[in-house]
């Protein structure tokens, strides 16, 4: 049995574990990216999804789960749903590479595994027939799980919690641990919430972009949610729920029979990683009402407890993002099919307003069920290391979003930023490398094993965010890295002394 803060020890990179690290990987057994039903219909779409024309860079920037000031929202048919679901998780783009096509989808996702998959409970949505259902990236489809409005089920697993109980469709994200753990091993655990992240960043965006409420859903009764989509959590556990639009009041729970739908195995050999479900078991609430008394738990800690650090007495630079006026106009559906990870920067400076808009647009701050519905309350805290940006000195700083500034903690160069990142020479190269950090110990001493499943996710959104704000401009590009653990807090210290990082975006230019 193990918890948070011991499986984060366990699974940090060092050098040492890295040098010593024998593994390889068995590409002969490698898992299929997507999941297979025997067993179940399928339904198609009758009309392609819909374009987004929101900016991106305004879709991003929405802390409230509100839309547009709280603009009147429409109802949500089927069409909406598969938009949601197809610029979150679903395949946007086919490139020829070394005479091989390979299919990219909407989010960024560790190794290129796409183990995070996406599920709809709807009500009574127009077009589609309420049930819960599967969305299977590969083909654009829907497997029917169960017929019936269950969504009332799905309430009571979340305490009743208010946007759950008032959508017409919630979203569940699920992690198959198989399929990134044939790489990355216990890991997994961690990746889980970093790319649940970035596909949860893609439909905040979109929903928000079409002027719908959504909300990233934490409590929740974790063995009632897997049971609803009939998934074993030893080897595919729930996530996060995200409720999409309002006004639709839920009818009453109904019972829930199991289901054992038949699917066709992800890869010949399925290696069990026992550390990756015994984290997700020890983070686990019984019932909707012990998910309600943990969410309602945020509200009494004090301002501090949480480990984030405010501004201090360092040197400040003030940033001055572009207005909405005159900010890159791409929209969410454009950017989503531009996104990409860039192999190789160019060490061209890039510009102090490019620079403040990304961050300021990213980094303001998601609507959680447990952290205020406004994003105000944070539990990870930004760092940056600049090499490439005009007007501000190369150095390490961290970045305070509330006053838009940058303080400065001292000194970095390119060679140290690619040393942190495992060694990574192309890190150091960007123009910009983006840590989001947590103090794991005060998070789950105040909140519990939950809290460290929130604060990786909370991080996996930013990153998700990032890499959006990113692509909307023109002449940017970016890529998430992993690192080594304990190096990243040295750099960042003594601000960053009880910190740890959850996740590391770099961005700057394509070198041309």
């Amino acid at each position: 049995m193990v918890d948070a803060r011991e499986y984060h020890e366990r699974t940090k990179h060092s050098i040492e574990s890295v040098r010593n690290d024998a593994f390889s990987l068995d590409y002969a057994n490698k898992p299929r990216p997507y999941k297979v039903y025997e067993d179940r219909a399928r339904v198609s779409p009758p009309e392609p999804m819909r374009s987004v024309e929101e900016p991106a860079l305004s879709a991003v920037a929405n802390a409230s789960a509100d839309p547009r000031d709280g603009e009147n929202e429409s109802s949500v048919d089927f069409r909406d749903v598969v938009t949601l679901c197809h610029y979150s998780t679903g395949v946007t783009k086919e490139l020829e590479k070394q005479g091989r096509w390979m299919r990219f989808r909407a989010a960024s996702c560790t190794g290129k595994l796409y183990h995070v998959d996406l599920y709809a409970v709807v009500g009574d949505v127009d077009g589609l027939a309420p049930g819960v259902y599967h969305f299977d990236p590969d083909s654009g489809s829907f497997d029917v799980l169960r017929e019936g409005d269950y969504r009332g089920a799905l309430a009571r697993a979340a305490g009743n919690q208010r946007s759950v109980s008032n959508a017409p469709v919630t979203f569940v994200a699920t992690s198959e641990w198989w399929r990134n753990a044939w790489k990355y091993r216990e890991r997994t655990y961690r990746h889980a919430f970093w790319d649940s992240g970035t596909i949860l960043a893609n439909l905040l965006a979109v929903a928000h972009g079409t002027g719908r409420r959504a909300t990233v859903v934490t409590g929740f009764a974790d063995d009632a949610v897997a049971r609803l989509l009939g998934v074993d959590p030893e080897e595919e556990a729930p996530l996060e729920l995200v409720p999409v639009g309002s006004g639709d009041p839920v009818p009453d729970a109904s019972d829930v029979a199991a289901i054992d739908p038949v699917e066709t195995p992800p890869s010949e050999e399925v290696v069990d990683y026992p550390l990756v479900p015994d984290a997700w078991r020890q983070s686990r609430v019984a019932d909707g009402e012990a998910a309600r008394a943990w969410r309602d738990g945020f509200d009494e800690l004090p301002e501090d407890a949480l480990g984030t650090h405010g501004p201090g007495d360092g040197e400040t630079i003030a940033l001055d993002p572009v207005d909405a006026e005159t900010a890159s106009s791409r929209p969410v559906s454009a950017t989503v099919e531009r996104r990409g990870s860039l192999r190789e920067y160019g060490h061209d400076a890039v510009s102090p307003r490019q620079f403040a808009t990304v961050l300021d647009r990213a980094l303001r701050g998601v609507p959680f069920d447990c952290l205020g519905s406004d994003g105000s309350r944070r539990l990870v805290d930004c760092y940056c290391l600049v090499h490439a940006v005009d007007d501000v000195p190369s150095g390490a700083y961290q970045y305070h979003p509330e006053a838009n500034v940058l303080e400065r903690l001292g000194d970095a160069d390119r060679r140290t930023a690619g040393r942190l990142a495992l060694g990574q020479s192309v890190v150091g190269d960007a123009a910009v490398n983006v840590y989001l950090m947590a103090d794991v110990d005060a998070v789950v001493e105040a909140v519990g094993n939950r809290g460290y499943r929130v604060a990786q996710l909370a991080a996996g959104i930013e990153l998700g965010r990032l890499y959006l704000a990113t692509y909307a401009h023109r002449a940017l590009g970016g890529r998430g890295f992993t690192f080594f653990d304990d190096l990243v807090t040295e750099q960042f210290s003594p601000r960053a002394a009880n910190q740890t990082p959850m996740t590391l975006f770099a961005f700057g230019k394509p070198e041309t």
